[in-house]
């Protein structure tokens, strides 16, 4: 079977543009095949055009490399299209995230709930959707895979809007899930031993909205693990609480207490959260609107400043790669797999891996609806995810799944709509609004500050 077309639509994202150039060029199944790069950006484009050209000649594979500024140009004979994109991502974050403050809304992310999240589905889905329109006439049978926050309402409005095109959600941050608790009980002491033997005997299942994921089982030969997390997040906490910026304990404020928060959660709900620098956004408890004193403060706001900081950095270190003052060598060692290119290998050769992937639930989570746009653990193959039964979701936990997954479903009908009712409706239900005259006056202000970055066809006034 001949190496597959990957196509990546956003080809300037520092998250995933390496890791796929990194995973195509290892990967026995994809580096015969070809590896399509697209970014509106053309200077951005051509830097990593000039990288993944530098990487495949250093190993020496027959990888095709194709740039285009024009999906339309490359999406023919793909066999998978990766959408990563984003519009100034980190200062409309920043930009959300500051307004929202000023109205008693704390977001420590800001791009998946929250104003945040329905800002950003109002800035990217117009542009995925049409991307799926293009890929339903130039390339039918390919799969289209969603990598862009807010992956839950992306997702469900691909899905619902071309329900004949071939289409899944994916996630990061539950990719190493198991090694990760693994390595907190102490079955393994690094992730290089991680072993399929391990994999094998460690049953782990989450469940819930995407960045709202809940454990609902760990067995390890047999043993309930769980006690054993929650022993070990104890002991790990103890470092938490009083550590500064400049320690290992303090990582920013999508990591900020998330071991103290994981805790709470777990004593008040009786299930772990898994992705504790989402989940603690998609709550209400630390806003700082308790009458009574909290134990832990509120929420830290998302940092778009560091964020910059970071991407320039990134960008310095490729143009460092194709200076030569960094030898190209050392690329192997600062990357490894992709989710996305990891899932595209083991499908397209067909080795049987799981994947946390956000799709349908099909009654996986046998008290939500089959239609509920869940991330499960999945087999997975070339005709796609099959989520593993997963139980029940634990009451408490269910309701505020419950409320994201409206928040969501509004959104992306909003959205796809273009109907401010539907967006006002999403907002309220949204789990961080207040009250009805605050969040007119935040949908105001937000809309007048992003006017340039929403579809031109939105009448934004009310």
């Amino acid at each position: 079977m001949p190496s597959p077309k990957v196509t990546l639509i956003g080809a300037g994202s520092l998250f995933f543009g390496r890791k796929a150039i990194w995973q195509m060029v290892h990967s026995p199944h994809l580096r015969e095949g070809t590896l399509a790069l697209v970014d509106t950006d053309a200077e951005r484009l051509d830097k990593m055009k000039r990288l993944a050209e530098k990487v495949v000649a250093h190993h020496g594979v027959p990888l095709t490399i194709e740039a285009s500024t024009d999906r339309r140009a490359v999406l023919p004979g793909s066999d998978f299209v990766v959408l990563s994109f984003a519009h100034r991502n980190a200062h409309y974050r920043g930009v959300d995230c500051l307004v929202s403050e000023k109205y008693g809304i704390r977001m420590c992310s800001g791009d998946t709930i929250g104003p945040g999240g329905i800002l950003r589905s109002m800035r990217e889905l117009p542009e995925a959707l049409r991307v799926a329109e293009d890929i339903r006439e130039l390339a039918p049978s390919a799969w289209m895979v969603n990598y862009i926050n807010p992956t839950s309402v992306l997702g469900i409005a691909i899905k619902r809007n071309f329900p004949d095109l071939k289409s899944f959600a994916l996630c990061d941050a539950q990719h190493t899930l198991k090694m990760q608790y693994a390595k907190l009980v102490g079955i393994i002491k690094s992730r290089e031993e991680w072993t399929p033997e391990h994999d094998a005997e460690f049953e782990l299942l989450t469940a819930g909205v995407n960045h709202f994921t809940w454990m609902l089982k760990a067995e390890y030969r047999g043993k309930d693990m769980i006690p054993d997390m929650v022993a070990a997040l104890e002991r790990r906490s103890a470092k938490e609480k009083n550590a500064d910026e400049n320690d290992p304990a303090y990582k920013g404020s999508k990591g900020h207490l998330n071991d103290h928060i994981q805790l709470e959660l777990y004593r008040s709900f009786g299930a772990l959260a898994t992705v504790l620098g989402h989940t603690k956004e998609y709550l209400r408890f630390w806003q700082g609107h308790g009458v009574v004193e909290d134990a832990l403060p509120p929420l830290m706001l998302f940092d778009p400043e560091a964020r910059a900081n970071w991407t320039n950095s990134v960008w310095k270190r490729v143009d460092a790669y194709l200076s030569g003052e960094v030898p190209i060598g050392e690329f192997d060692t600062e990357f490894g797999p992709d989710p996305a290119t990891d899932i595209i290998e083991s499908m397209w050769g067909g080795l049987g891996k799981r994947f946390f992937i956000n799709t349908w639930n099909n009654g996986a989570v046998t008290n939500m609806a089959d239609d509920a746009f869940l991330e499960l653990y999945c087999d997975l193959d070339i005709d796609g995810p099959r989520p593993l039964p997963a139980g029940e979701m634990p009451r408490g936990v269910r309701g505020l799944s419950e409320q994201v997954l409206d928040t969501h479903e509004l959104t992306a009908e909003g959205v796809v709509k273009r109907d401010l009712n539907l967006i006002r409706r999403a907002f309220l239900t949204d789990p961080l609004t207040n009250s009805i005259a605050d969040t007119d006056a935040l949908m105001r202000e937000l809309f007048q500050e992003e006017r340039e970055a929403l579809e031109a066809d939105w009448d934004l006034s009310f």
